[in-house]
């Protein structure tokens, strides 16, 4: 991340990317996650997440927290608090829910001048967005991202550190069907892990266990069935539901060496 600052003049490096990387070492994987990107093990049918989403929502408490610590940060037209919609000024001395960094649930506050404020997490799900520019909490770059028409940085906001889980390959018998999935948001969106492992056993049990071919398969099939169909309403799933407009990206690892079945 910070050679990315670096150079973003040198290379025009102005965005910005997420990052999931799963590294093999000594009889273990460590599967580290800076951002929105998901990784699942499937074992036996059983299905293990090996990452989790940094979304505003899921990261709303760290935001708030630096937003409290730093209100600079927010450059005077956001507000750390949430509040569960918008705040109208005929409202003002009104009581109304609301939550900070230290709060899980939601408790009653007067309502203040500073509230009419635009909240700094606003917006649910996939909806949810930071400063109402960016819907990912964790990555790389994004040096110079801004609020639309502000001076406003989101940087300060977004965490490069990513969350390392860790799997001992040592501790179970695997077999051919057994792998670890790395997908993109672009896959989540559309497809649960249910429905993923359920693509997973069906295109594995269609090849020969010692076939390297059914992995990237696999993969090719995820990413097929979560596009969709291009029909005249854009892109279509086969429940007829909207297809994934984003980036897919899908690797699958086999866990277990090749053989036969007994």
């Amino acid at each position: 991340d910070d050679q990315i600052e670096r150079e973003r003049s040198s290379q025009r490096l102005s965005g910005g990317c997420c990052a999931l990387a799963a590294i093999y070492l000594m009889g273990k994987f460590y599967v580290a996650n800076a951002g929105d990107s998901r990784a699942i093990i499937i074992r036996n049918g059983e299905i293990i997440p090996m990452s989790r989403e940094f979304t505003p929502e899921t990261e709303r408490q760290r935001l708030q927290f630096l937003a409290f610590l730093r209100p600079e940060l927010l450059g005077k037209e956001f507000t750390h608090l949430e509040f569960p919609r918008r705040i109208q000024p005929k409202e003002l001395g009104r009581k109304m829910l609301y939550r900070d960094q230290n709060m899980n649930g939601w408790a009653y506050k007067k309502i203040e001048e500073d509230d009419l404020k635009f909240p700094l997490i606003y917006g649910e799900g996939k909806k949810a967005r930071v400063m109402a520019t960016i819907g990912v909490t964790r990555g790389l770059g994004d040096h110079d991202l801004k609020v639309f028409s502000s001076n406003i940085h989101i940087k300060p906001f977004l965490s490069c550190f990513p969350e390392v889980r860790v799997y001992d390959l040592t501790q179970y018998e695997h077999c051919p069907d057994d792998v670890l999935v790395l997908g993109t948001d672009g896959l989540w969106d559309v497809t649960n892990d249910k429905e993923v492992a359920g693509v997973v056993m069906e295109v594995l049990t269609s090849y020969e266990p010692n076939d390297p071919c059914r992995y990237t398969m696999v993969a090719q099939e995820l990413v097929v069935r979560s596009r969709g169909v291009l029909k005249e309403r854009g892109w279509r799933l086969a429940n007829d539901k909207l297809g994934s407009g984003d980036d897919i990206s899908v690797f699958v690892i086999p866990l277990g060496g090749p053989g036969n079945y007994t």
